[in-house]
């Protein structure tokens, strides 16, 4: 049974109760935040049913929010989830030929994660970092004017990271 942990449910109810009587759907964000960080990094069916169950909403209207952000995951991810932007500033900068590098050195197409399950690439909408292009998000963490070098760097970072 899907449930989170009583820390996290806390949490959760915390997180309702900012919002007046009624208009619980407005904690759907940051519950789904820890929703994916609680069940995998990554959001399935029923956990998404789960949080629906739990602020009194529709399933469909947790699906529609959770397939819109690329920062949820609607299936499994790696470790380090590359999220490249792809957005015209970085697309002029050459945010495509990064897309191509990293897919090329980690064996990967967008959307897939690596055997070893420490890598997945996303391509994603603008991350407001249009003056630092091309530039991608990892977790928490910004790098911006990328290149093949930096992209070495940041993978052989990851990894390192990663034992």
């Amino acid at each position: 049974m899907i449930q989170f942990k009583e820390t996290s449910l806390h949490k959760v109810n915390e997180i309702i109760s900012r919002y007046p009587k009624g208009k619980q759907k407005s904690a759907l964000l940051p519950v789904l935040h820890l929703a994916q960080v609680e069940f995998g990094g990554w959001l399935d069916v029923p956990v998404m049913d789960y949080v629906a169950s739990l602020l009194s909403i529709e399933p469909i209207e947790v699906y529609e929010v959770a397939s819109f952000y690329s920062m949820y995951n609607l299936k499994p991810v790696g470790k380090f989830v590359f999220e490249v932007c792809q957005t015209g500033p970085c697309m002029l900068n050459g945010s495509d030929q990064i897309i191509d590098y990293i897919k090329q050195q980690l064996n990967i197409g967008v959307g897939e994660t690596t055997t070893d399950g420490l890598f997945t690439l996303k391509t994603v909408e603008c991350l407001g970092a249009c003056g630092y292009a091309p530039m991608m998000q990892f977790g928490k963490t910004y790098r911006e004017h990328l290149t093949k070098e930096k992209v070495d760097a940041i993978i052989k970072e990851c990894r390192a990271k990663a034992n």
